[in-house]
């Protein structure tokens, strides 16, 4: 099987999540055989609901789509390091391989700070390929906070 990348999606749905006024944070699932089953954006301003990330939105509409609360042999593209709170619910999901983009040293919790898929009670390790289209990600990132502080 060739290869496909989903971040240019995943950077579709973190500039709607933007143009929304939420952190520009997209996330995309495809299945094992490549179909994207399922995209969001961080929604946690829309809905008022601190768990509405990208991440965990997708997962769910992926479970919901697939009927399962497993996700073996999925693909998930996250324009920025997820938190520790999503990298949890990537194992519970046991989603195979995790691709993303900006590095998050503040918040992260894959490569920094918990870095959840390192600890011995980590359920699941997923393949995890980051740097995946980090200057746009990053880039959008900046403009976003720098647009909002004064």
């Amino acid at each position: 099987m060739v290869f496909k990348s989903h971040m240019a999606q995943a950077l579709d749905e973190a500039r709607a999540a933007a143009a929304r006024g939420e952190v520009p944070v997209g996330a995309v699932l495809a299945d094992a055989s490549g179909a994207v089953v399922a995209a969001a954006g961080n929604r946690t301003r829309e809905l008022n609901d601190p768990t509405a990330h990208a991440e965990i939105l997708t997962i769910r509409a992926a479970c919901a789509a697939a009927g399962s609360e497993r996700l073996t042999g999925y693909a998930l593209y996250v324009t920025l390091e997820p938190c520790a709170m999503c990298a949890a619910a990537i194992a519970a999901a046991r989603i195979s391989r995790l691709y993303y983009g900006a590095s998050d040293p503040k918040s992260g919790g894959v490569a920094h700070g918990a870095r959840v898929f390192a600890h011995p009670q980590a359920h699941h390790r997923p393949e995890v390929y980051d740097g995946l289209a980090a200057p746009e990600a990053e880039a959008m990132l900046r403009d976003f906070f720098r647009d909002r502080r004064p």
